[in-house]
């Protein structure tokens, strides 16, 4: 059997401008429907680009394009259209149909589909949660495998590697809504009995080191579950040459990346709830100084995302407003994380850190080194940007491929980053505290902080009034 295309890690596929240098072309720079400059594919039709997908006995699509293409294409059309097309282009060009098939033939390109199907589905498994693209997948995998034993077995291989997949993901989902419903019940058991569960965080884990680590597991465990094309589905909106047909309707098949949101906002919240619990000054002012330590941590180990969210939550005006407990609190450790994660000059500082932890990644040893958790909004925003910022199509109806480069380029880093393993110990305890132990509302967290010190001003006053009343009805 001949070589198949080596597949290169993510790290390696883009080259520092963003664009492939070693892009299969055979003709000069205007072929079959492709535009091409310096080499580089900058746009081209629909229906070339999805030829440009397909491989033949003699090419094979570079895996840059075929990750770029299967995750922008979804802006025009459905995967599972997508796979129709492709189905039917390799059945066609290979005459597959055809009764008296030549074995030669299906030897030469059999590796070669099998190899793109094999992208496909590690890449994006969850396209795969629809039953239309899994009939064409089995489809397209048996017209294959009548040709050899040898690719029977690849292709159980294939389906077997896929099904877990689908099977984790599905069972990862469950385990959230039993979470969410944990959290949920927890909190009215809080409401009416504060007393009977009341742990707090210092006593649940008296190590901010300990912390950030289980912090570290939480984030990676969710960020794995994020699929590649759930940033492209963060802002589908219609393709302009379909007059009404949204291109989405029920293609969107996972939500892990709004439940990584969540988790955010969860934490901050968190953060918020135990520094305004405490009735003693100098337990809030020992908490505070406890989440500082733990966003130190956390920015050692590169993971941004939990800092930014310790660091918001220590930033809501119930938490900021507590001028005699910040007092007691030593706060040059926070004022250094703060200039950090400073917002202005679009994040200029936040964007030196994570550079100089994707670096470290890059060279790393151990798994340790390799950590890289970005803070997320930030990383959706840059995304959100980057495709509001140009044109899908070109004024020709190219589809403008220079634009799905960068997307691709963006995305595949977050590739890298999420395939790391935690090396670090789990604590089941502190996991269970994380994700189950109720947090307090606005409402409840500005009551707290007027209880542990009193309104300083009308306003303040009017809203203390207000609340308790609330709170006794």
């Amino acid at each position: 059997q001949e070589r198949m295309p080596q597949t290169p890690p993510f790290a390696a596929m883009f080259d520092s401008s963003g664009y492939n240098r070693n892009l299969y072309q055979s003709k000069e720079d205007n072929c079959g429907g492709l535009y091409y400059h310096d080499n580089n594919l900058l746009s081209g039709s629909l229906e070339a680009l999805i030829q440009h997908l397909v491989p033949n006995v003699d090419y094979y699509p570079d895996r840059t394009y075929i990750f770029t293409f299967l995750l922008s294409s979804r802006l025009f059309m459905h995967p599972y259209e997508l796979m129709a097309k492709v189905y039917h282009l390799c059945i066609e060009q290979q005459r597959l149909s055809e009764p008296g098939l030549d074995k030669n033939r299906i030897r030469k390109i059999a590796p070669k589909i099998l190899q793109l199907l094999t992208e496909w589905t590690e890449t994006f498994p969850y396209d795969f949660r629809d039953e239309r693209m899994m009939r064409n997948l089995k489809e397209l995998a048996q017209r294959i495998a009548s040709g050899d034993e040898m690719y029977r077995k690849n292709i159980q291989q294939l389906l077997q590697n896929l099904i877990r997949k689908l099977t984790t993901v599905s069972q990862y989902e469950e385990v959230l809504a039993k979470i969410n419903a944990t959290s949920t019940d927890r909190l009215t058991v809080l409401k009416t009995k504060p007393q009977s569960i009341q742990r707090d965080i210092i006593t649940v884990c008296n190590d901010p080191y300990v912390l950030a680590q289980q912090l570290t597991h939480v984030e990676l465990e969710r960020l794995n579950y994020i699929g590649p094309e759930e940033f492209v589905q963060a802002f589908v909106q219609k393709d302009p040459l379909d007059n009404d047909k949204s291109c989405y309707g029920d293609r969107k098949k996972t939500r892990n990346l709004e439940a990584y949101v969540e988790w955010f906002n969860r934490l901050s919240y968190l953060v918020a709830t135990e520094i305004c619990m405490p009735v003693k000054k100098k337990h809030r002012a020992r908490v505070i100084e406890y989440f500082i330590d733990v966003a130190r941590e956390c920015f050692n180990i590169g993971n941004f995302n939990s800092l930014m969210a310790i660091i918001s939550g220590m930033n809501m005006s119930p938490v900021s407003r507590l001028k005699k407990t910040w007092a007691k609190v030593k706060t040059a450790k926070f004022d250094i994380l703060e200039h950090q994660m400073d917002p202005s000059s679009n994040f200029y500082n936040y964007r030196t850190a994570l550079r100089g932890a994707a670096q470290r990644s890059l060279t790393a040893h151990s798994n340790r080194e390799k950590i890289v958790i970005p803070f997320f909004s930030l990383l959706i925003k840059d995304i959100y940007f980057l495709n509001e910022g140009c044109a899908n199509r070109l004024p020709n109806g190219h589809v403008n491929f220079e634009k799905f480069w960068e997307l691709a380029k963006q995305v595949s880093e977050f590739m890298t980053w999420k395939q790391v393993e935690c090396p670090f110990e789990r604590d089941r305890k502190i996991l269970q505290y994380l994700l189950t132990v109720p947090v307090f509302s606005d409402d409840a967290l500005y009551l707290a902080s007027y209880e542990s010190e009193s309104p300083e001003n009308h306003i303040e006053k009017d809203r203390w009034k207000t609340l308790r009343f609330v709170s006794k009805v």
